[in-house]
């Protein structure tokens, strides 16, 4: 896949630390417009890679390339183009949820009339309108959950890393997220999905890899026939499972 049509690309990753090795010799490439699955055991390596695309970690070997640029090097840069979702994150807590856009609005340098109209969007998608002016702290998890996934689209990235973002939200609110998450990657938009949730990258990823200790042990498109009758989950079994 040529550099310019993919949004991640690492070549021969390799990070660790102290003695633990986190990633050997990784290579992975995903395409713009991608919807993809990152699987794996805790420990595996997920995060570690994320960080390292997101430009908080810098790799030991080989290199990183994130739309284009070294996250390494121009981490600023770099994450003006990203959104951002970590597993176990809280928006602040003593704001409501329109204070805490009113920042990312400014942070993000998005217009005021732009801001309220995607706010409202969001607001309508995960129903939570009467909850804006409620402090953060006062807030249920699922609530919570429902502030920061809109956070990080509310600049409407280019690409999107998001971790377990469907945790805490009723089944309805999932349902309403994995139709998002299709329809953004149908806009060139590239959302990168870490997940233990096999069922659900079985569901709308186009594309999933699996990360066994720092290794890519497997790699493949949803829905091509070539790549074997397998199902997802036990392809996932026998990887992580392998001595």
């Amino acid at each position: 896949m040529d550099e310019n049509e993919s949004a991640v690309v690492l070549e021969r990753v390799g990070k660790r630390y102290g003695d633990v090795v986190a990633l050997d010799g990784l290579s992975l490439s995903v395409g713009r417009g991608e919807l993809f699955g990152f699987l794996g055991a805790n420990g595996a390596g997920k995060t570690t890679t994320i960080k390292l695309l997101t430009g908080q970690r810098v790799p030991d070997e080989g290199s990183v390339s994130v739309l284009g640029r070294d996250p390494s090097v121009d981490p600023v840069e770099t994450r003006r183009h990203l959104g951002i979702l970590p597993e176990r994150e809280d928006p602040p807590s003593f704001v409501t949820p329109r204070e805490y856009f009113g920042f990312v609005g400014r942070v993000r340098d998005i217009d005021s009339e732009m801001l309220a109209a995607r706010v409202d969007g969001w607001t309508r998608r995960f129903a939570f309108r009467e909850q804006l002016d409620t402090l953060c702290t006062d807030l249920s998890r699922g609530q919570r959950q429902k502030v920061m996934i809109a956070a990080s689209f509310l600049h409407e990235p280019d690409l999107v890393f998001i971790d377990e973002p469907l945790a805490n939200l009723d089944p309805i609110m999932q349902e309403r997220l994995k139709e998002f998450l299709v329809a953004y990657t149908r806009e060139e938009n590239t959302v990168f999905l870490s997940t233990h949730h096999i069922d659900v990258a079985e569901e709308i990823c186009t594309r999933v890899g699996v990360l066994r200790d720092g290794h890519l042990v497997e790699d493949r498109r949803l829905g091509d026939s070539a790549a074997g009758d397998d199902a997802l989950l036990d392809v996932f079994l026998d990887e992580v499972d392998a001595p």
